[in-house]
């Protein structure tokens, strides 16, 4: 399972870190890396609680970023 992140900067400076496959997951930093740890984290956060739920874990999980 690969995950792509798309970044954007607000006008304030603030990085913006989105996973587009996951509705919802995006997370904001004072710079890009920060946005893009906290978004790795409420990914992996998101797919855990998919676990719970049917059971059945990824082999493996990977982020890109573009």
């Amino acid at each position: 399972m690969e995950f792509e992140i798309v970044f954007d900067r607000e006008e304030d400076g603030r990085w913006i870190a989105e996973i587009e496959s996951l509705p919802g997951v995006l997370a904001y930093g004072v710079t890009r890396l920060e946005a893009q740890s906290k978004v790795e984290a409420l990914a992996l956060r998101v797919v855990a609680d998919r676990i719970e739920v049917d059971q059945s874990a990824p082999e493996q999980v990977r982020f890109a970023v573009v």
